[in-house]
């Protein structure tokens, strides 16, 4: 498994290795991002094709580096229940996932060699301060421990869920580095686009955002990992009414197993549907919000891109959200969906860079025009 990786990381550092970039090492940084999205929406789309046992343990499929070597094994349980989670086009779906997720280890290891062995030649280089790479590998470790929990135990919700938000943690860890990089080793000439105080309270906004985005997908993953994505099939209510039968206590215990409530018996209807019904109106709290962060940024010359992909990704998320009740949970849809807030992941951490960066510039300039009027104030 670890050759395989090797191997198939060999693509991606290729790439940054030829870049015509003048930092590679910046490259590498945004490289491993493009994957993380990539390892994301990946993820869903195994999640959502039942994927997630294709090869029933870990890390290898029955004890090997790929189904090829394993065929026999998945032919047999594939047999015996042709329709269960194990099948060869399972076990392919499951195992490139995986093979995807340690490329991108494969990468942060190289991204923290690179950075201890350029601070340790020369520490004023501040862009290759190896404290928040060494702190990805710590969080990819980690994150690969709930993959491997992920199967181990049976895709039980709440260790599915929290692999979910994990992922998105990277990605948003990435993206922070990324915009730090691009601050540090090929900075932008910087403009002023506000005032102090309307750049501390963008910052405000948008780091509410980036928290009730993070609830909101815990939610999701929540109805995604339950299975409770038709809970309600018509919209905007729910089985007909505003606000529908629903069990918030069984559907919200968090420690128990798939489809099972934590006594062991079968979780009721009831269940899903507040699971399905509180993600669906929780939706409407992070539009509103993440909308009006956006229209404050709007104005702003250096946050006017990002607001505006925000607003986008915002509206095209809520019919997603909508086309899946509507069109019977299409996959195409449901990864489209999944895509979504992973994009709402990366825009909204952009943005918290950028209106902290435009606040810290936004300070020195009011700093520097204050400072000559009280020199002159006292030579007067």
């Amino acid at each position: 498994m670890a050759i395989t990786a090797l191997l198939v990381a060999l693509l991606p550092l290729s790439i940054v290795w030829t870049s015509s970039d003048t930092s590679k090492y910046r490259k590498l940084v945004w490289v491993c991002v493009f994957l993380t999205f990539d390892l994301i929406v990946f993820g869903a789309f195994t999640r959502l094709t039942d994927s997630g046992l294709g090869c029933p343990d870990w890390p290898g499929c029955y004890g090997t580096a790929n189904p090829f070597l394993a065929h026999e094994q998945i032919q047999a349980a594939e047999t015996l229940l042709p329709s269960g989670p194990v099948t060869v086009a399972k076990a392919w779906i499951e195992m490139i996932h995986r093979y995807l997720a340690m490329t991108i280890g494969v990468l942060i290891v190289a991204m923290v060699a690179q950075s201890w062995r350029h601070w340790l030649r020369d520490r004023s280089r501040v862009e290759y301060a190896p404290w928040l790479p060494t702190a990805l590998l710590l969080f990819v470790c980690l994150q690969g421990a709930f993959g491997a929990w992920t199967v181990t135990l049976k895709l039980q919700p709440v260790i599915v869920t929290t692999h979910l938000l994990l992922g998105m943690g990277l990605l948003a860890l990435l993206t922070w580095y990324g915009g730090r990089q691009d601050q540090l080793i090929a900075p932008v000439r910087t403009v002023v686009t506000g005032s102090p105080p309307a750049m501390r309270n963008i910052r405000l906004l948008a780091a509410l955002s980036g928290a009730l985005l993070l609830v909101q997908l815990a939610l999701g993953g929540w109805v995604s990992t339950n299975y409770a994505t038709l809970a309600c099939t018509d919209f905007p209510l729910c089985g007909g009414k505003l606000v529908p039968e629903m069990d918030v206590e069984h559907g919200f215990t968090l420690w128990r197993e798939l489809g099972k409530t934590a006594a062991g018996h079968y979780l009721p209807f009831a269940a899903l549907t507040a699971i399905h019904w509180v993600h669906r109106n929780f939706a409407f709290v992070v539009a509103l919000v993440a909308g009006y962060t956006a229209f404050r940024a709007w104005g702003h010359t250096a946050l006017h891109k990002t607001a505006r992909a925000i607003a986008v990704v915002l509206v095209v998320q809520l019919c997603t959200g909508v086309a899946t009740i509507f069109l019977n949970y299409p996959l195409a849809i449901a990864v489209l969906h999944n895509a979504g807030a992973a994009l709402l992941v990366l825009l909204l951490t952009m943005l918290n860079y950028r209106a902290k960066f435009q606040f810290e510039i936004a300070q020195k300039a009011a700093a520097s025009a204050v400072f000559p009027q009280a020199t002159a104030a006292r030579h007067h």
